[in-house]
């Protein structure tokens, strides 16, 4: 299994081409690369020409970093035909983009709208149908997280959706502090997608649920809006045994192609000093839960 760290914390502070460096200070030794503004922003086409491809590769190489994967977050699930069709085109530009830096695996979000949850269902389809292909062909793994406020957050529905694609080039990613939003206790949703999950952030989250609904109060009363963490291990309520131990279950500890990624956002006036304790815990949990003999 790799474990990264993803550099949106360092996004104010330093350059792109700086990050891999930032993550082997900090003692990572692989880096998720998510949306930036010089790479691949949110919802818009890429921004990084060959060259700086080039350039990003050699400065992983150059710091030791592996990029364990990349995060998208495309629109190719609108109910808007406009923005399924440009972000059908991005697509294929940012998987050209992980092929020429030797990146295989890709998580990304399903990005529909919840409101409109039949016809985002039916775009997403319409969108792999077109992408599948080139996503088997170039040997991608595309994970995909059920996100809070998309048209799919329920964990258990979102293992239906990804399997009727009927590929295995297309699993899911267990993100631990959209927990709560998941509907279904974590360790069941582990075991249904067993196979499935190759991917997971690392982050703590307060239960909404809790005070009987009342923890968080948002006005008007009734709306719709989500609301969680991204914190350290153990300044929310996940429960981090049952998550360690369920990834332990299902195989995940012991798989070499599996991605453990550290991804709090809620101390960036205090990055460094919390990704190094993100990597000591992660490293405790796993050693707790890994068998004797298969560390």
């Amino acid at each position: 299994m790799k474990i990264a760290q993803d550099p949106t914390p360092f996004h104010h502070e330093h350059e792109l081409l700086d990050f891999p460096h930032v993550v082997a200070e900090l003692g990572y030794e692989h880096i998720q690369l998510t949306p930036h503004k010089d790479l691949v922003p949110f919802f818009r086409h890429p921004r990084a020409d060959d060259q700086l491809v080039r350039s990003l590769k050699k400065a992983c190489a150059d710091a030791g970093v592996g990029i364990a994967s990349l995060l998208p977050v495309q629109r190719w699930s609108s109910p808007d035909e406009w923005a399924r069709q440009g972000a059908v085109r991005n697509w294929k530009r940012l998987i050209q983009i992980a092929v020429d830096l030797d990146v295989r695996v890709i998580g990304t979000e399903f990005s529909g709208r919840p409101d409109r949850q039949e016809e985002s269902e039916a775009a997403f389809y319409r969108s792999m149908e077109e992408l599948l292909p080139i996503i088997e062909r170039e040997g991608i793994d595309l994970l995909i997280d059920p996100h809070p406020d998309d048209f799919v957050e329920d964990g258990l529905e979102a293992i239906r959706v990804i399997r009727g694609l009927n590929s295995t080039s297309v699993g899911m990613v267990y993100v631990a502090c959209h927990t709560f939003h998941m509907g279904q206790p974590m360790r069941e949703i582990m075991r249904a997608g067993k196979d499935l999950i190759r991917l997971v952030h690392v982050a703590d989250t307060m239960d909404h649920h809790a005070s009987h609904g009342l923890r968080y109060i948002s006005n008007p009363p009734g709306n719709a809006a989500r609301v969680h963490q991204h914190l350290r291990i153990g300044a929310g309520d996940v429960d981090w045994d049952d998550f360690f131990g369920g990834l332990a279950e299902i195989g995940f500890l012991d798989n070499p192609d599996a991605v453990m990624c550290n991804s709090v956002f809620a101390e960036d006036e205090n990055a460094d000093e919390m990704a190094r304790y993100q990597l000591t815990t992660m490293n405790q949990y796993i050693a707790t839960h890994t068998p004797k003999g298969h560390q």
